[in-house]
């Protein structure tokens, strides 16, 4: 069996600008998709279901746990049939668009939820459905943009993720806590990243090519990924998932504020606002001055070890925060720390991924090591929150930072791939 394939797979197709600003675009709905309803709108609908921040604090945990194991299962899948796909539209461009739509009207009928049931329903799915379009947005990446400018396209994109929840928390505050209305902004917003990408994005013709030249039992086994036969590759995952799992800290803040401090349930997303104006600034010069730097010097490593230890510290910041202003100061170290990395992560798992005809299966599995975090730490935290409070939550996630450090030693660095075992020259499809 065999479908049309289109040959994007060339370094070039589209102009570096070009597939840049498509790349932030169709990252930049994502994220507002995302994260702003972690950050924010979440924990309002599930308060105003509930009426207790203590009911919310574990119907949010339930919501994002089932959330995560979708995750867990869609996005490889989603990238696999980006892989494959024959629409004349395009293998990557058609998965875009199809998971911002999809995605954006998802949001839209949560907006209007009324049991804990059906939010945490809906927001599984809505997960699901962005998992299509984020796979085959880093897909792009990988397709398109070639070797020597993979660190600044990185940088640009991890610019994004801090960047595009505070941009929609900005347009959410203006709104009446916890409508409905919230969430359509959200969705439209997610929506027009995704045309805006495909709008930019060019594609080659389709080639025949086999879906599965083993059978079914090949394509199933080929969604596995032997981290015995790729270490360089199952290593940069494991950083991937521990230090995006100390950064994920953020998407807990409004909990964090209302149980810690008080604050209540009108003034929260003000203050969540002020956490992003104090937290971007702080990501912008740690992902775009590290992601340049890292092409420059050639090295990625050491930017990887550097922003762990800073996420370690700004967790014991927030651990024993004594005022919302140490908080703050808090949301600058952790933005600093979080931009170093996301300058450099993406193109590090890029450079280590064990075959370029298969980089949209193979980056969503690398996705799965970045959605992860933002759906089961808040999972963990109502168990961690329970037996040792804000002081063991945030003292789990420094030890999981430490452990990102540490585990970064085996990824090789930059030039030095041929030299580690099971990691192959990443092919063009």
């Amino acid at each position: 069996m065999s479908v049309d394939v289109p040959t994007s797979g060339k370094a070039g197709t589209t102009r570096f600008g070009r597939v840049a600003a498509a790349l932030l675009a169709s990252q930049f709905g994502v994220y507002v998709a995302i994260i702003t309803p972690l950050q924010l709108l979440l924990t309002l609908r599930l308060v105003g279901i509930t009426g207790s921040s203590g009911a919310a604090t574990g119907a949010f945990g339930v919501a994002t746990g089932l959330a995560a194991i979708v995750v867990l299962v869609v996005t490889p899948v989603a990238g696999r049939i980006s892989d494959l796909a024959a629409f004349a539209l395009g293998r990557r461009r058609t998965w875009i668009l199809f998971g911002a739509l999809t995605g954006a009207a998802t949001l839209v009928v949560l907006g209007q939820a009324d049991a804990v049931w059906q939010v945490v329903l809906l927001w599984c799915l809505a997960k699901a459905l962005f998992s299509f379009q984020q796979a085959s947005t880093t897909a792009v990446l990988a397709d398109q943009v070639p070797a020597e400018r993979r660190g600044l396209a990185s940088g640009l994109l991890g610019l994004v993720i801090p960047f595009a929840p505070m941009l929609g928390l900005i347009v959410v505050n203006q709104l009446p806590p916890g409508s409905a209305l919230q969430w359509q902004v959200v969705a439209a917003i997610a929506a027009a990243g995704g045309v805006v990408a495909v709008l930019l994005i060019r594609e080659g013709r389709p080639e025949r090519r086999p879906v599965a030249p083993g059978g079914l039992g090949e394509l199933l086994k080929s969604f596995w990924l032997d981290p015995r036969r790729y270490p360089a590759f199952g290593w940069a995952w494991l950083v991937r998932f521990l230090i995006t799992a100390t950064y994920a800290a953020g998407s807990y803040v409004s909990l964090y504020l209302i149980q810690r401090f008080g604050v209540g349930q009108a003034e929260v997303g003000g203050l969540v606002l002020i956490w992003s104006v104090v937290n971007v600034p702080a990501a912008i010069i740690g992902s775009l001055g590290c992601g340049y730097l890292s092409d420059v010097l050639r090295r990625q490593k050491p930017f990887v070890i550097a922003s762990a230890a800073i996420g370690v510290l700004s967790m014991a910041l927030l651990a024993f925060a004594p005022s919302l202003t140490a908080v703050f100061v808090a949301a600058g170290v952790l933005g600093l720390g979080m931009g170093m990395f996301l300058a450099v992560d993406m193109a590090m798992c890029v450079r280590v991924l064990p075959d370029g005809a298969n980089a949209g299966k193979d980056l969503g599995i690398v996705n799965i090591a970045n959605m992860l975090p933002q759906s089961l730490v808040p999972l963990v935290a109502a168990l961690l929150l329970a037996l040792g409070g804000y002081s063991a939550f945030f003292g789990f996630l420094a030890l999981l930072g430490i452990a990102g450090a540490l585990a970064v030693r085996r990824v090789p660095e930059i030039g030095q791939e041929g030299g580690a075992p099971g990691v192959a020259p990443l092919r063009r499809a």
